[in-house]
């Protein structure tokens, strides 16, 4: 698993830190946990359905917490929770941009066990950095 829920951050939300080789595997992983903060499975989700975006921010961190959101976005707006991702982050010459495609299913709460509901991803703590090995690693609270 390549994130993992910290313990004693926060009463009332829930925090983990998400690593990737790359930024594409990084967003995955913070996008995986932040499903599986609001469900106990993640294979209860299954791809039937695919949303398709695009999102640009000034820098890594500002994209990710973009991405983040429009997720919780998206599961409030649509109910769609998201499982599996196709990611593409690409440098521009006003920052960053992220194109996604995303499958999943509408919340059902029969099938897929859920837990608290992701209300927004704080700016309190949130970061992201390179690690010594190449690759990237985020802090991430979020607020339920």
């Amino acid at each position: 698993m390549p994130y993992r829920f910290v313990e004693g951050v926060s009463m009332a939300d829930i925090a983990f830190e998400a690593e990737g080789k790359t930024l594409e595997e990084l967003f995955i992983s913070a996008a995986q946990a932040l499903t599986n903060t609001q469900v106990e499975d993640l294979a209860a989700i299954k791809p039937k359905m695919e949303m398709e975006f695009t999102l640009v921010a000034k820098d890594e961190e500002r994209l990710l917490h973009a991405f983040l959101q429009e997720l919780i976005f998206l599961k409030d707006a649509e109910l769609l929770l998201f499982r599996e991702y196709d990611l593409r982050v690409d440098a521009t010459a006003a920052g960053y941009s992220l194109h996604a495609k995303a499958k999943g299913d509408k919340i059902d709460p029969e099938k897929h066990g859920l837990l608290v509901d992701a209300k927004a991803i704080s700016w309190h703590m949130f970061k992201i950095e390179k690690t010594p090995d190449g690759g990237w690693k985020a802090f991430v609270i979020v607020d339920v």
